[in-house]
């Protein structure tokens, strides 16, 4: 204990003698373990373990294919949904619908979202009330009316009452109604993002659909499953045929994929870099080492000499390589809990499961840092083991400065140096091709203006305005009183058509003309004054009148990619299309009668972004919203000033007209619209995180040369001195500096310009929206030869500087 506490102290004297590597050390080990460790938690947190719920990876929803590849997700009716449990496959089945209510009984209407599930649902899904208890099958027997009971989720309970641990047994009143609060969930059941869970009345009627979700039974293959599900929901098709594509086929999206075809490609992504990043860290590190140990050959022969033994200078030296090594990992531990959270708010909002509880992963955590301690002691004691192959003469009579290490020491030195280059290059061409694509996606022209604009979603109850007409003047008076405002230049209605990701897939018909192949557009229900408000110019024919859009007049408009593909050359004014799946599902979906007949194209509008951000324009077709009505809609409103800060006025006078009337609570202007879009959000987060990761790759590389190289100029200033002495100019010892480590900084660039070229078009596919640009590796060599100039040139200049008569003496 006594020789530990004496090794101790002398590695603590000399971290306090070489501060510059002791902090180059410990940020190298701590960037690189930080960084892996969170982005690998993130990873496992969103992917593999996102999901709190039993048997979560047999959860499965039925998606329908169309004969064009398209997804879609079928409802069912009641009867259906009884059906469904029938199968021998399936283990259970439950339906939901997810409504926005409206919290009652306040001085203002609260927004709420509710989600209806079937009485067995919680123990589908295995997660018990952290208070009170939560739905069971009694509180909704089938085909009985269900009782007014609600359970709260983990987040509603905290923001709306405050935590209140004596909420079980109050009342909460929906839309006029009273609910007992049966009891609060865990904070990871956030299922459809709910605020309150009710029981459904699942109804025998044919005109309702619920979603649904099914859980397979242990050991069922999905295609099994899949194979015994089709001839019914081809017999489904037959009772309700414009609820299914024509010529479809069915596929099973287990929860534990939902989310995972999205988000696995960037983390993986991210996850890749970071292991780049770490193994650059602790490369760094080693070099330090064996630079710092070659320096020190001359100190251990002497210890040597004077009667140490190998295992106590072994000792000494692990003691010092593993103090260095544990104040870099538990800096890097502190790191790692600090960029999840920074990772987790940088992810698009969407893109992984609400459940998911983001948390540092103790294996990986582990992982790294029993690496970076591993690098830190193999590389620690390497000079050590090295020195024990020399005389211990021959070391002392080399002079303290004039010993330069080993062969074997200078090709590890020249190896690591080269390999860090190299993989540098490579995330730095990553970088550049994932910064380039954020940057082109950011310049693409819209073809709308989305300045001073919000969407205000409105929300219809169940069971108000059932029928059309009464639909209709109520849309039509909210637009008119929200226009009608101060500050407010215009409002519209967009049923469906908020830009950039707008419009239903729907199947098309020309009058006249027989189709090849199958003929797809993006179907938008608007008034005349969306395009007014996003300034979408008419190219040829005429908007709707007033009078043509209150009466559900069967018109359309249609964009310049839907006449260049379908009319190519001709009057498209002198056509009519046809939706055949323009269907009404009354209440909830009503159609203006003629609706599912020949609709006459009055117009041309200019092309904008309607499937993302980067993605091609697709053909769409816009009609009147009262053709086809939804239970709500949004108001686009264009303003003098910041859209949202009209947002409570707007409040206000909706609720003038009806004071039960809501509006959504996530509005967002259409700049919010742009930002939550996955690719720009994915692409945002790629580019700063590599970016970041890079530029401190990048920084570990120089400081890894410019500390081999400074080494070195000390390690051989008797042997400058003396060339000096001889008649050597100063731009001679400058070439022999900057040529002892050209060799290093060639295999390095060679190596990474090999890899970016040769995996550029696998990083770049990886990397959405990625380029793959050989100028821009050539740019990034550029960047890190400038860079390995500047690390070799600042102890080259500290060279010249050398006395020879001072480093004579030295000798």
């Amino acid at each position: 204990m006594r020789q530990l506490l004496q090794d101790l102290r002398f590695a603590f004297r000399l971290m306090a003698r070489t501060p510059g590597f002791s902090l180059t050390a410990i940020l190298s080990l701590a960037l690189g373990i930080g960084a892996t460790v969170s982005v690998f938690s993130v990873i496992y947190s969103a992917v593999v373990n996102a999901w709190p719920y039993a048997g979560f990876d047999r959860v499965c929803e039925i998606h329908t294919l169309d004969k064009a590849g398209h997804e879609g997700g079928p409802g069912f009716t009641g009867p259906q949904v009884r059906q469904l449990r029938q199968v021998h496959a399936v283990e259970d089945v439950i339906a939901m619908n997810r409504w926005n209510l409206v919290i009652t009984g306040n001085d203002v209407p609260e927004d709420l979202a509710a989600v209806y599930f079937t009485g067995d649902a919680f123990q589908y899904f295995g997660m018990p009330a952290i208070l009170g208890r939560y739905i069971l099958p009694s509180d909704a027997p089938d085909l009985q009316e269900p009782e007014p009971v609600a359970v709260l989720s983990y987040n509603f309970w905290r923001r709306h009452f405050n935590s209140d641990p004596s909420i079980v047994g109050k009342n909460i009143q929906l839309v006029h109604k009273d609910y007992a609060i049966l009891g609060v969930l865990p904070p990871r059941f956030t299922w459809m993002d709910g605020d309150v869970y009710l029981p459904l009345n699942m109804s025998q009627a044919q005109d309702k659909i619920y979603s649904v979700n099914l859980k397979l039974k242990r050991g069922v293959a999905t295609e099994a499953a899949e194979a015994e599900l089709f001839p019914l929901l081809q017999q489904f098709d037959k009772e309700k045929p414009n609820n299914y594509p024509p010529q479809f086929r069915i596929i099973l999206r287990r929860l534990s994929e939902y989310y995972v075809r999205d988000l696995r490609g960037t983390l993986y992504l991210l996850f890749g870099a970071v292991a780049l990043l770490l193994a650059i860290g602790c490369s760094n590190v080693s070099i330090l080492l064996l630079a710092r140990g070659s320096a020190r050959q001359h100190e251990l022969a002497v210890r040597s000499a004077v009667g140490a033994s190998r295992f106590r200078i072994v000792r000494q030296l692990l003691t010092e390589s593993l103090l260095l090594a544990l104040i870099g990992a538990g800096l890097g531990v502190v790191l790692a809990y600090q960029a999840v959270d920074f990772i987790v708010a940088w992810l698009p909002e969407y893109s992984f499961p609400h459940e998911a509880d983001f948390h540092v992963n103790l294996p990986v955590l582990l992982f790294s840092v029993g690496l970076a301690a591993f690098s830190g002691v193999l590389f620690g004691v390497f000079p050590a083991l090295d020195s024990a192959r020399r005389e211990i003469n021959q070391v002392i009579q080399a002079g303290t400065h004039k010993m330069a290490g080993s062969v074997r020491g200078k090709r590890m030195h020249t190896g690591l140096i080269a390999g860090q280059i190299a993989l540098t290059l490579l995330l730095l061409t990553a970088a550049g091709a994932a910064i380039q694509g954020f940057s082109r996606m950011m310049q693409r022209p819209l073809g709308y203006d989305p300045n001073r604009v919000m969407s205000v979603g409105i929300p219809v109850h169940e069971n108000t305005l059932n029928g059309w007409a009464e639909r209709a003047a109520y849309f039509a008076q909210l637009r008119e009183r929200v226009a009608a405002m101060p500050g407010v230049i215009s409002a519209g209605i967009s049923n469906n058509a908020t830009p950039p990701s707008n419009g239903w897939p729907q199947t098309f018909e020309i009058l006249g003309k027989t189709a090849v192949e199958q003929q797809d557009a993006r179907a938008n229900f608007v008034s005349p004054e969306y395009f007014t408000i996003l300034h979408i110019p008419l190219v040829e024919g005429r908007f709707w009148e007033q009078n043509e859009v209150s009466r559900g007049a069967t018109l359309a408009l249609v964009n310049q990619t839907f006449v260049r593909r379908y009319f190519p050359g001709e009057d498209v004014l002198s056509h009519s299309v046809r939706l055949p799946r323009l269907t009404g599902q009354p209440p909830y979906l009503l159609n203006a009668a003629g609706s599912d007949g020949w609709l006459q194209i009055v117009g041309v509008v200019a092309d904008a972004l309607d499937d993302g951000l980067d993605k091609p324009i697709l053909p769409a077709v816009y009609l009147p919203y009262t053709v086809n009505m939804f239970m709500g809609t949004q108001i686009l409103v264009r303003t003098q000033g910041e859209p949202l800060a009209m947002l409570h006025s707007i409040r206000k006078e909706i609720g003038t007209i009806n004071p039960d009337q809501q509006i959504d609570s996530n509005v967002q202007d259409l700049e919010g619209w742009i930002r939550r879009e996955p690719e720009w959000a994915n692409a945002r987060l790629v580019s700063i995180l590599f970016g970041a990761f890079s530029g401190l790759a990048l920084v570990l590389a120089g400081v890894g040369l410019y500390s081999v190289v400074s080494y070195s100029v000390i390690q051989r200033t008797s042997e400058f001195g003396i060339r000096m002495a001889l008649g050597a100019q100063r731009a001679d010892v400058l070439r022999i500096v900057l040529l002892s480590a050209a060799i290093s900084v060639g295999l390095g660039l060679a190596s990474g310009v090999a890899l970016s070229l040769g995996m550029g078009r696998v990083v770049t596919r990886w990397i959405e929206n990625g380029v793959h640009d050989p100028l821009m590796v050539l740019g990034v060599s550029l960047l890190v030869i400038v860079v390995a100039g500047l690390a070799c040139l600042i102890p080259a200049l500290r060279a010249l500087s050398v006395d020879p008569m001072t480093a004579l003496r030295c000798e």
